[in-house]
């Protein structure tokens, strides 16, 4: 399980994906992918913020509002916070994939799915 930000940070560099970088946003850290915001740690609560449709969001929280908290700052916005310490790392690693393959230019994905494949 990844307890906090410096391990979901090198967690998530460790998987090695082109385009990813460290940046800042609004004054914290934060990963991007494809020049877009890929996964953070909230400045609010002990959680990691991750894309996440709202449908799929609001089942998440249902079904383990331990490992999915609400916090009302993240309401209106596709994001899902994850408890620090309940963020598996099978999960983190599929989310993390999935939402960047969704944020990468058709034609780079496209050339990137040829050469691994």
């Amino acid at each position: 399980m990844i307890q906090d930000w410096p391990e979901m940070k090198a967690f998530a560099l460790g998987l090695d994906l082109p385009k990813v970088e460290e940046a800042t946003s609004w004054g914290n850290d934060v990963l991007k992918a494809h020049g877009k915001l890929w996964v953070w740690w909230s400045p609010y609560m002990e959680a990691a913020l991750f894309k996440c449709d709202k449908d799929e969001r609001d089942m998440l929280r249902t079904a383990d509002p331990e490992t999915f908290p609400f916090h009302k700052h993240y309401e209106s916005h596709n994001l899902i916070l994850v408890a620090g310490g309940l963020i598996d790392e099978g999960w983190a690693e599929a989310r993390l994939r999935s939402t960047w393959r969704s944020m990468a230019p058709k034609r780079f994905l496209k050339d990137w799915d040829q050469t691994n494949p």
